[in-house]
């Protein structure tokens, strides 16, 4: 099968052919038509989380896909060949991933019937930004009134969060530069803020001088998100994606900071799905480029600045 992997940490994503995988007991086969990117799968090409997994070589790339179901192992009994899923398919254990044509994944892991009417690309842009911005809310235990600022507001998680923030009942403040100030606000943001216009903090605090209550940060480094950090009122909350906060010394400042390591699940992806179903959820697919262009939208997204998903038509 065509693939897209790497033969050692560091080095350029190839397409290479490579054995079809075999599903096991209580696993399911997808044949993959399109794969979501994620800045994960660039991370864990250039090495970044080497101490945490081992790993196998040649390494296919990639968490997220969508398709249908090819063959299923000894013991399946939640999804069926023939049945359109979507999810999560990442088994670098086996040196498995979604930028494939065929992946593999647990009937009884985060993957789950697609909802009605979406398309492939669409689906594939979904699964890990998705569910991660809903833990994160969850998490923040985001409740109405409250008064949330959304930092990265413009990538997958960051749009996800934008928008489950405000159906939870909050006034949500969206940091974006000014030509996608209209897509934010379409999202349910009540209000943006130009990062590139000045201090983010100084632009809040003129329209909140009392301060917000939460914090769901994708981009910022340890030392920006201690200055974000000072507009949260007693009780605030902070939520790092990247892993910046350092909850000992918010606690101790009366906040809570949390550095959000999700679990994905089908349950998460199933509420997903209903969201989906009623209209009240949706994905900015910005770019689909095909299979092999894989390495140049990694290098893309490496880069920063997203307006959405990068979706990989296989």
């Amino acid at each position: 099968m065509r693939a897209i992997a790497v033969s050692e940490y560091g080095a350029t994503p190839a397409l290479m052919n490579l054995p079809r995988p075999e599903p096991g007991p209580g696993e399911i086969r997808v044949k993959l038509i399109a794969a979501g990117l994620n800045p994960l799968d660039w991370k864990i090409a250039d090495g970044m989380l080497k101490d945490s997994l081992d790993v196998p070589f040649p390494l296919i790339l990639g968490q997220d896909g969508a398709g249908v179901v090819d063959a299923v192992g000894e013991g399946v009994t939640r999804l069926r060949p023939g049945e359109q899923v979507y999810g999560s398919f990442f088994g670098a254990e086996r040196g498995l991933g979604s930028y494939a044509e065929y992946a593999i994944a647990r009937d009884d892991g985060p993957v789950a019937r697609m909802p009605a009417g979406m398309i492939y690309t669409q689906a594939a842009a979904v699964p890990t930004a998705s569910m991660t911005a809903l833990a994160m809310v969850d998490q923040a235990r985001v409740d109405t009134g409250q008064t949330v600022l959304v930092v990265g507001a413009t990538g997958g998680v960051g749009q996800g969060a934008v928008q489950l923030a405000s159906r939870a009942g909050a006034k949500v403040i969206a940091t974006a530069l000014d030509d996608m100030a209209g897509t934010m606000r379409r999202l349910g943001a009540d209000e943006t803020v130009d990062h590139s216009k000045g201090d983010l903090n100084r632009q809040v605090l003129a329209v909140h001088s009392d301060g917000i209550d939460v914090v769901l940060d994708m981009v910022s480094d340890t030392a920006m998100a201690e200055h974000i950090a000072q507009m949260l009122r007693p009780g605030g909350t902070y939520i790092s994606t990247i892993w910046a906060v350092n909850p000992d010394a918010m606690e101790a400042r009366g906040l809570r900071g949390v550095n959000f390591q999700g679990t994905p699940s089908s349950a998460l992806l199933e509420r997903l799905s209903a969201l989906i179903d009623a209209s009240a959820f949706r994905v900015r697919v910005e770019r689909e480029v095909p299979l092999a262009g894989a390495a140049g939208a990694l290098a893309g997204n490496r880069a920063g600045g997203a307006r959405g998903k990068t979706v990989l038509r296989i």
